[in-house]
């Protein structure tokens, strides 16, 4: 059973769909159910996945996520964060842990967000962020930063972009490896109060262009289904949410035809 382990772990950590090497993925329930696209959501999640989307932010919230990816706990994701609101703008603070104790990655980013008159916002985050290889192999730690934008057209559309890594800042000097530099394009309509359609295209320059997409109906005053598709590969979504007042609660899960299932929970409280 242990050799098993190591070899759907050897298998996921190549895998395009694992991600493990600081490529930002996406964070929360609601995004992961929505085929991971992320980019022109204004949730609480926008701390990591667009900090453009906590312009509108009046509570102080916090948030706690965790995703078992592929059901293997060495290729576990956790995430802390925090938004607060002040006269200027939006503050937001987020911890990530990606891996286990072989690998792990470690990223903290400070984000401040704010808008540009009411149909306009824009965000940027500095982000710190530590590689550890097990046994005796040492750790990484380097400075980058992201920045996002959000424009709304009209009541309905909402456009956005966020860029991560702009300047391709190298994870080691010693072997040249660089942390990827990831851009992103979306758009999402509200077709009603109900129900949103959302979708974007990311380019990371290490891998093929994906494609995502994804839809949410609302389908009592506080509870939501959600799907999504994602290409390269290709992994089907669904989700659920409870949305009450103050708490919000997203369970979801990513399904990949041959590394199989992997499931997310994010959990909000605003007060």
């Amino acid at each position: 059973m242990k050799f098993l382990h190591i070899i759907l772990f050897i298998t996921a950590m190549f895998s395009l769909d694992a991600k493990g090497g600081n490529d930002n993925m996406p964070i929360g329930g609601r995004s992961a159910g929505m085929g991971s696209s992320s980019v022109t959501l204004c949730d609480f999640w926008a701390v990591h996945n667009n900090q453009a989307g906590l312009a509108g932010f009046t509570s102080k919230a916090v948030g706690f996520y965790f995703e078992n990816r592929f059901l293997m706990k060495e290729l576990s994701r956790k995430v802390v964060a925090v938004v607060l609101p002040s006269r200027s703008g939006v503050f937001g603070l987020n911890f990530v842990n990606f891996g286990s104790l072989l690998y792990s990655e470690n990223k903290v980013g400070l984000a401040f967000a704010r808008s540009f008159g009411s149909n306009f916002s824009a965000g940027i985050q500095l982000d710190y962020i530590n590689t550890h290889l097990g046994e005796s192999y040492g750790s990484h730690s380097n400075v980058t930063f992201e920045a996002g934008v959000q424009a709304r057209l009209n009541k309905n559309l909402v456009l956005a972009a966020h860029v991560y890594n702009p300047l391709n800042v190298k994870l080691s000097a010693e072997t040249g490896e660089r942390i990827p530099s990831i851009i992103r394009l979306g758009a999402a309509y509200n077709f009603s109060e109900k129900l949103i359609l959302a979708g974007e295209v990311e380019k990371n320059i290490e891998y093929k262009m994906q494609i995502k997409s994804g839809l949410e109906y609302r389908v009592v005053d506080k509870a939501l289904v959600r799907f999504g598709v994602t290409t390269n590969p290709m992994t089907y979504t669904f989700g659920c949410g409870i949305d009450r007042k103050k708490l919000k609660v997203d369970i979801s899960s990513t399904v990949h035809q041959v590394l199989g299932y992997s499931p997310q929970i994010s959990i909000c409280y605003y007060f």
